[in-house]
């Protein structure tokens, strides 16, 4: 007869089996089934997208890549206190948690009384962020807003950019608790929130850059998106300054020419080490960058380029690397970090999903003068992947704060850290 431990043994080894042979069918289900594809240059597409817009046309060598999701709840102050101990920088910097608990984090923007205002992505969020003795409170200040990621303060007022609406609201400091629903100041943009969500950069006169990205990884775009917009806040008139723009989602005005230089994702689907995701400068307006024509400066689309030369299009000032996903961007300004640091751009890169083995998830430094040639770029803060695809945080934003530190926005852990340095 049979022992009862035999049978047990028997059934777990059944048990096994069978999971084995599912996961195994699952596999060959996914390797059996046609590569994705997409009709994207409909309108159709663009104000109905199906839920995986973002993917592309699948290529066999990279089938079956999606993005991550992050936590829904973010990292918990003891993960993020042991991530903190991984977090690699040059000697002399120190990082630390500076606010938990801001979930959905991206854009940053200052209160004129101290108050650090924190736009979402995905929740709706509007969150700011005081200072009480010491410890930081977290208040969500807006909800049920449309992918609110861009942020800006001048003049006593929050703007919130919403996908189609800039939004207005007057003295945002002292009214945290009843913001009300604000005044749409700007509103000629398209609707739909494929690549719709936005990052504002205020110039030297007040006007506000801002991005519209295409509703595909790649195509022939809308006339309304792939451009860079100069927008008056007050009277809502606007410019197109750049074309040929692919995504971008940060974006800093130089202190020392007044030129708007900006992050861009290059397209997917290509391969794990193309196209390059770039730095880019707008010398004058009207230039075209090169999308869907073409690729980090030097590699025409395989389908797009339609007897279009990478010689027409306007270079970028620095290649980043691949699917390293470049976000967030500033000059540093502050007088914190070593004289070297000053007007060096750093950039939150929030790292891949279309490659096998992801890169990116760290803040980069990049070295380049007023004229933007002979740019270099070193890592400056790195530890947020562990193995091929283990995001611990993914930063996206970076602001400068009073004292000449630098707070980074993470969307993936939900929380904003402070970079510091001391001499010792």
């Amino acid at each position: 007869m049979t022992s009862m431990f035999h049978r047990s043994v028997l059934a777990l080894a059944a048990v096994a089996l069978l999971a084995g042979t599912s996961v195994v069918n699952a596999q060959q289900q996914d390797q059996n089934r046609a590569l994705k594809k997409y009709e994207s240059g409909t309108k159709e597409f663009w104000t109905h997208p199906p839920d995986d817009w973002f993917l592309g046309d699948e290529t066999e060598a990279q089938k079956g890549l999606a993005p991550p999701s992050g936590p829904p709840t973010g990292a918990s102050e003891a993960e993020l206190a042991a991530m903190m101990k991984k977090i690699k920088l040059p000697p002399g910097f120190k990082i630390e948690v500076y606010a938990p608990g801001v979930l959905a984090a991206r854009q940053m923007a200052w209160g004129d009384k101290g108050t650090l205002f924190v736009g979402s992505f995905g929740l709706g969020n509007v969150y700011a962020i005081k200072d009480n003795n010491g410890k930081k409170e977290v208040k969500t200040i807006l909800k049920g807003l449309n992918m609110p990621t861009g942020l800006a303060f001048k003049d006593g007022a929050l703007y919130v950019i919403a996908v189609d609406k800039l939004i207005r609201y007057d003295d945002a400091e002292a009214n945290l608790d009843k913001l009300g629903d604000g005044k749409v100041v700007y509103d000629d943009m398209p609707s739909y929130a494929a690549h719709g969500w936005k990052y504002i950069a205020v110039d030297k006169e007040g006007w506000f850059f801002l991005p519209f990205g295409p509703p595909f990884n790649v195509g022939i775009p809308p006339t309304s998106v792939s451009q860079i917009r100069r927008v008056d806040p007050k009277t809502g008139n606007a410019e197109i300054w750049a074309l040929g723009v692919r995504n971008s989602v940060g974006g800093d005005v130089d202190p020392r020419t007044g030129k708007f230089w900006f992050t861009e994702n290059a397209r997917d689907w290509v391969s794990d080490d193309l196209p390059s995701d770039k730095l880019n400068m707008i010398n004058k307006i009207g230039e075209h960058f090169g999308y869907p024509y073409c690729h980090q400066g030097d590699l025409p689309d395989p389908k797009f380029a339609m007897g279009h030369k990478c010689s027409e299009f306007t270079p970028p000032v620095l290649n980043l690397g691949a699917h390293v996903a470049p976000l967030g961007m500033k000059f540093y300004t502050g007088d914190q970090f070593p004289a070297e640091y000053k007007n060096n751009i750093l950039i939150a890169e929030h790292g891949s999903w279309n490659r096998h083995k992801y890169q990116g998830a760290r803040i980069m430094r990049v070295i380049v003068g007023p004229d933007g040639k002979n740019a270099k770029q070193e890592v400056f803060a790195s530890g947020w992947i562990e193995g091929d695809q283990g995001y611990l945080g993914r930063p996206n934003d970076i602001i400068l704060a009073k004292d000449g530190s630098i707070l980074v926005a993470d969307d993936w852990a939900g929380a904003i850290y402070r970079i510091s340095y001391s001499k010792k």
